[in-house]
């Protein structure tokens, strides 16, 4: 009986150790290896359910060769698991590798948009000339929008506006005059800001016209301020943004909020002043409305006008950037094609 066993026992090892040494094992077929020989209800367990009639001896006997052909099996298997794993690892790195003489993707390079390049050059330089920013809501009531700027209901200019309402008392701001005035508001003079932002108008959409712009105000409120202040900075202004030899001329305007008030023109840059297409055969191009705060304008936010005077200015950004970059509708700032924002 015991003879028959370890017969048995032996052909099993043979039997073992060739698939176990077989080349062509996989994971899957190796753990299924694994349970049918060392497995609680494996084979050579089997054989321990076979030595109850046997004496004591004969028990030790069988009992020693299975532990022994236990220990060849786990340490034949555990070899073919780091065998596998090596293989698989090798595989995964060839799979892997990097041919480092292979071109690399271009990245391709993001571009400023040009209205941000304008309100980053423009901020720049009203910085330095110690001026700060100053912020406002978009959605704005009516005092703040017209009447705290000296344009009560029944006034003309309002029609200039053409007003978004969101309902009677409440509008998307048509300019970003209002931060001029919630800044009076809540500070006492000296007063030397920039506001800058989306404003909105009922207007149709084409080459020169959009619903939605920006647009950049100053304000200056101090003693002793006057017009030659305010033709200071902006002559210096426009020369920074368009180039040393443009030249600036002030005309006589109207604005409900300022007294006197100036349109500022800049030289053409396409004709150099001579005259072309672009400029209406003038020479000239209107780039913004300034002029001394009119003293209700003081009155509507407490200060007083014997006492401090100022300037404001309003400029919109989209068309100094169509005039310094020559671009001649407004509406490639919006479509964000690439080959237009690439050139800047």
């Amino acid at each position: 009986m015991v003879e028959k066993i370890k017969e048995e026992i032996e052909k099993l090892k043979e039997e073992g150790i060739e698939l176990l040494k077989s080349k062509n094992l996989d994971k899957e077929t190796l753990k299924s290896l694994r349970i049918k020989y060392l497995g609680r209800k494996g084979v050579l367990n089997s054989f321990l359910k076979r030595l109850s009639s046997l004496s004591p001896e004969e028990k030790r006997e069988i009992g020693k060769v299975v532990n022994q052909t236990k220990v060849l099996f786990t340490a034949l298997i555990e070899d073919k698991e780091r065998e596998i794993e090596k293989i698989e690892a090798q595989k995964r790195l060839e799979e892997e590798k990097i041919d480092v003489t292979i071109p690399g993707r271009i990245s391709r390079v993001g571009y400023k948009h040009p209205l941000n390049v304008i309100m980053e050059e423009i901020k720049d330089f009203f910085f330095g000339m110690n001026f700060s920013l100053a912020e406002g809501p978009e959605i704005e009531d009516d005092y703040h929008n017209f009447e705290a700027l000296n344009i009560p209901k029944d006034h003309p200019a309002r029609d200039m506006h053409d007003t978004l309402f969101v309902s009677d008392n409440v509008l998307l701001r048509t300019h970003t005059s209002p931060v001029q005035i919630r800044t009076m508001l809540a500070q006492k003079p000296p007063v030397r800001i920039i506001t800058m932002g989306r404003c909105y108008r009922r207007d149709a959409v084409d080459s020169t016209h959009s619903p939605m712009f920006h647009q950049v105000e100053g304000l200056l409120v101090d003693k002793n301020v006057s017009m030659g202040d305010l033709k200071g900075i902006l002559t210096a202004f426009v020369k920074r943004i368009f180039g040393e030899d443009r030249k600036v001329r002030f005309r006589p305007s109207f604005f409900p909020f300022t007294e006197p008030s100036a349109e500022v023109d800049v030289s053409c840059g396409i004709c150099k002043g001579k005259g072309c297409k672009a400029c209406g055969y003038t020479g000239w191009l209107e780039i913004m409305g300034a002029g001394m705060v009119d003293p209700e304008v003081f009155k509507a936010v407490g200060y007083d006008p014997s006492e401090y005077t100022g300037f404001a200015f309003g400029m919109g950004i989209e068309r100094i950037a169509m005039l310094k970059y020559n671009i001649d509708d407004i509406r490639l700032f919006y479509e964000n094609d690439l080959r237009f924002l690439s050139q800047f």
